[in-house]
This record gives structure tokens, sequence and C-alpha cells, in this order.
């Protein structure tokens, strides 16, 4: 990694580190997730980053990948246990950061052994660390505390315009021995439960990315191809952000379609099987 890299890793790092305390202070009982993952990504471009994807704000059973909807009402009640999950980027260059809070209860196991199962697996990352020995001290971590991993959720690493890539960090042992890299980015980043310790895709899609060039028929999917072409750079992107094109129905039958064409990716939300809690902690890292 040369210096003008390492440069807009710190840039985004910095960023990060801002937002997250912004963000922290802004998760609170009766607010609407709406309002705060708009006041996220507005601090992201004020500070100068871009938004590497929509800001998650997963609750309760909801692992990942749920970022409100076009009008969502939806407001934190006492007992939720809310992921934010978020991302800057400099030029494509990632810093992902996720943390969890319980709504009236600041002493959380399940928040608390992914916050230190993140902490302990920090600790070791270098050059030629072995995936195998991450995911290790990351489940026993976690089952110290009597609760399990996310079994197919993993850390990952980070690329230019780029938000999963090699290596995938599964949060459970493994035989994995893919060596770290001096001068990649890594995602160290846990999910712990008190279910079964595992996800499944529910039915509803919020966050899309954009795969390739096709030809659309309707107009306002036209212009959402333009649009998602143009400006995302191949990160991902939520519904909502298109909501000045099309709405309703209308919108999903046109994503629906894109989707189809094999012209978007999409991410259904993530829910755990049993309908337990999950708590996400996330750091990124550059490997020295």
């Amino acid at each position: 990694m040369n210096d003008e890299i390492l440069k807009k890793y710190d840039k985004s790092r910095k960023v990060s580190d801002e937002v997250l305390e912004f963000a922290k202070k802004l998760v609170k009982k009766d607010v609407k997730i709406l309002e705060l993952a708009e006041k996220i990504e507005s601090k992201i471009k004020e500070l100068g980053c871009g938004i590497a994807f929509p800001v998650n704000i997963s609750i309760n059973e909801n692992a990942a990948h749920y970022t409100p909807d076009i009008g969502d009402t939806t407001e934190l009640k006492e007992g939720d246990l809310v992921k934010v999950d978020f991302g800057v980027h400099t030029d494509g260059y990632i810093w992902d950061r996720a943390f969890s809070v319980m709504i009236g209860d600041k002493n959380n196991p399940l928040i608390e052994s992914s916050e230190k199962a993140v902490e302990n697996a920090v600790k070791i990352i270098k050059a030629g660390v072995k995936v195998c020995e991450i995911s290790e001290i990351v489940e026993k971590t976690i089952t110290e505390f009597g609760l399990k991993p996310i079994y197919n959720l993993c850390g990952h690493g980070l690329e230019q315009y780029v938000q999963h890539a090699e290596p995938t960090i599964p949060n459970a042992e493994n035989d994995i021995k893919t060596e770290l890299k001096e001068g990649s980015a890594v995602a160290i980043e846990v999910f712990t439960t008190d279910g079964i310790g595992y996800v499944k895709e529910s039915g509803l899609t919020l966050i899309y990315r954009f795969l390739n060039s096709k030809p659309v028929r309707i107009w306002e999917g036209r212009l959402i191809m333009q649009r998602v072409e143009k400006d995302f750079h191949g990160l991902p992107f939520a519904k909502r952000w298109l909501g000045d094109i099309a709405k309703g129905a209308k919108l999903d039958i046109i994503l629906n379609q894109l989707v189809g064409m094999n012209a978007l990716h999409p991410y259904p939300v993530l829910r755990e099987e049993s309908g337990s809690l999950v708590a996400q902690t996330e750091e990124t890292v550059i490997v020295l």
C-alpha cells in the first residue's frame, strides 16, 4: 500500500471516528430510523467523505441489510437491540464500522461479547496471521459469554470500491490457512446471538448494487440505470435513494425487473433463523 492510498484510508478512518461518536448520541427511544439514517449519511458527506453503503439500522432479530425504506415510520422503542452499520470512503477506500445499542439497557451481554470478540481479534492482526487464528479467537470469546456467533456471517477484506473482498473471515473455527497480507485492509465484523446462530434471507430487499448495464423499456427504469451506474461506483445503494424517480409498487416492479435481468444485485434483509436477538460490532484494520 503506497503512501497516497494510506492517506486516503487515514482520512476515511478519521471521518468514521467522528461519525461513530455522532451516531451513538442519536440512537435513543422514539427516534425514527429514517431520520437516524439520513442524519448519519449527511454527516459523512458534510465531513468530506463518500457513503460506502446505505446506513444499516437492523433491529432485534434482523442481523443485517436493513436500511429504512421510503417514508419508513419505524421508531426505536424500549428493549430494541439496534445495530448501526456504516461505511465511509475516500476515492473508494472504505472504512467499515458497526456498533450496537440496547435501548434502555447499557450492559447487554450480546453487545459486550461482540465488542470483546472484535477487540481480541484486532490485537492479533498483523501480516502473516491466518484467518483460522482470527476466527478461533472470535468464537472462543463469544462462547465464554455462553452465546453463539452467527456462523454464516463473516468479516472480510476491503478493496477500492469493493466493500466485501477477500479474505473472508468467519466468526467460527475453521481450517482456512489464508494469511493476512501487509498493506491490506480488513473488517473484523462479529455478530452474536442467543439463538441458533444462523441467519436466513427475508422477503424484503432495501439495498442493491449495480452489476451490468441493461436496456430497459420503462423510462423510470432507464433513469435508475443511468443513476446507479454513474453515481455509486459499484457500491451498494438504498432503494430510498431512488424515491425522486419512482415510488411504491412501480419502483418495486422496476427493481425486481432489473434484478431478474442481472442488472442489479439484491441484498435481502438477513434475520436470525430462530427469531432471536443479534448484536454486531465491526472495526476496520490496516494490516501492518
